[in-house]
């Protein structure tokens, strides 16, 4: 039996370019694409990349990083947090400092990781500069506005 599904009984939305969600969802694919392609470059995946300039931008003032708030400003759970550090350690962009507290490590960038952050920092925002040019700068402020307002895990991490 093939049957057809009436979209105008079970949907709000008149096709998929009206609902936020769908275009939320082919924008984040087309973006992400984008960004790993450059992020190829550097050896690196986009989970990996988040991570490493989540520890950069936590530890910037010489403070020490936890895990858990390394996952919670990259918005991932603890155990995709901890597999990506692995990974980062394996490749010798992090090592973990042990902490007054036993069970506690830090993770710190490397010298290979700052150099590497430093390089794949702005070969990103060059990308998200190109993927973003089909609006005006006034348009993309009120897209960060939008974007804050929605980022309901937002940390205080400015």
């Amino acid at each position: 039996m093939n049957e057809r599904v009436n979209f105008k009984k079970i949907s709000i939305h008149e096709g998929p370019k009206q609902s936020p969600g769908f275009l939320l969802w082919h924008i984040s694919t087309s973006w992400r694409s984008a960004i790993e392609t450059v992020l190829k470059a550097f050896e690196l995946t986009h989970p990996q990349f988040v991570v490493l300039a989540t520890i950069g931008w936590l530890t910037r003032n010489g403070e020490l990083a936890t895990q858990a708030a390394i996952g919670k400003l990259a918005a991932l759970d603890p155990n995709t947090t901890s597999q990506i550090l692995k990974g980062l350690e394996h490749k010798k962009l992090i090592e973990r400092i042990q902490s007054t507290d036993a069970r506690a490590k830090h993770p710190q960038l490397t010298s290979k990781g700052h150099t590497t952050l430093t390089n794949a920092l702005p070969a990103v925002e060059h990308e998200d500069v190109k993927f973003f040019n089909v609006i005006t700068k006034q348009e993309k402020q009120q897209l960060i506005q939008l974007f804050q307002k929605l980022n309901i895990s937002d940390g205080d991490q400015e």
